[in-house]
């Protein structure tokens, strides 16, 4: 058999493989009983949403109550693969990938303009066109702009919050903004061109491990997709323009905590306390304009989920189970 034979073949398998796999080796315990049965299953999924072709995550039953995932900077749907099955025994868990990361495709004569509104504007869309009604909505990072400016639209909507690190108040950006306020009060190309190491490997991977108990246990498969994703041709710019808009998304704080106040969604803000980015005082602030909030620190950093998943998810579902989504 030639290379090239060979390649071919290997190329076939591959495409195969996933559907003969799930039909012929269901999960299983070190024992060896099938535990199909119990894991939830996550599928992924496309569908288009604004003139975007949607990648996303789902799993749990289809007549549950929704919990809508929202990711952030550098990530992607990836970033909720331990805490989806923890959640989808009893909840219709979606999470999608915004513009811009993870395997979310924006074709060329879209011309999309990244900005934190068509972030939103797109996943209004996306959540229509999966006919989502009511649905409780988790936000980390970026998800937190981006979804509250849907919930702004459609506070009848959104049955609950659950704030992991994303952020709503002055009170909560950190001394590690500095470099990219800069960049807002002045947006030369030299603020902009600092900006690129926090795109690279050492960058991203700060952002995972900082703050974290043991950072050699943090799982390196995440920030190495980022890292790759980002990698992309064209996408660093993508990142940096989201980083300038950011400002744009400070001065929507007031409007976002007047939403808090009017609406009085249930909230769970569930912090990673060691996050250099959005530090505690933004957690606190919530009880601010939600005094019946609840909120719970964790000893981490700014991704939590990658050290304390299931104290995550056991607080959700906590949380979850005393409000009506």
């Amino acid at each position: 058999m030639n290379r090239r034979t060979f390649l071919a073949q290997a190329a076939a398998f591959a495409t195969a493989a996933p559907a003969s796999f799930a039909q012929s080796y269901p999960r299983k315990t070190m024992k060896g009983k099938d535990m199909s049965s119990n894991i939830p299953l996550t599928t992924i999924h496309r569908v288009q949403a604004d003139g975007v072709n949607v990648f996303y995550r789902e799993a749990g039953p289809a007549d549950a109550p929704i919990v809508l995932l929202l990711h952030g900077f550098p990530t992607s749907s990836f970033q909720y693969r331990e805490l989806i099955p923890r959640l989808a025994d009893k909840y219709r868990v979606i999470a999608p990938d915004l513009p811009g990361f993870g395997f979310t495709e924006i074709p060329a004569n879209r011309n999309y303009k990244y900005n934190f509104d068509s972030l939103a504007k797109t996943v209004e869309a996306f959540t229509e066109a999966l006919g989502l009604k009511r649905y409780a909505l988790y936000i980390f990072d970026y998800g937190a702009p981006t979804g509250l400016r849907l919930a702004m639209a459609h506070p009848e909507r959104v049955t609950a919050i659950i704030s992991q690190n994303g952020n709503a108040y002055e009170d909560g950006l950190g001394d590690a903004w500095a470099p990219i306020r800069r960049y807002w009060s002045s947006p030369t190309p030299e603020n902009r061109e600092a900006l690129r190491e926090v795109l690279s490997l050492e960058g991203i991977r700060f952002q995972y491990t900082h703050g974290t108990p043991d950072p050699a246990a943090i799982a390196p498969e995440g920030y190495t997709l980022d890292t790759a994703l980002i990698s992309r041709p064209g996408n660093a710019d993508i990142q940096l323009d989201l980083f300038l808009d950011y400002a744009n998304n400070v001065k929507l704080y007031p409007a976002f905590q007047e939403y808090f106040r009017k609406s009085q969604p249930p909230l769970l803000a569930v912090w990673g306390k060691n996050d250099p980015f959005f530090i505690p005082p933004g957690a606190e602030a919530f009880k601010r304009d939600i005094p019946n909030a609840t909120v719970q620190f964790l000893d981490t950093g700014h991704f939590a989920l990658e050290s304390h998943v299931e104290e995550i998810s056991v607080a959700m579902r906590q949380f979850l189970a005393k409000v009506a989504v």
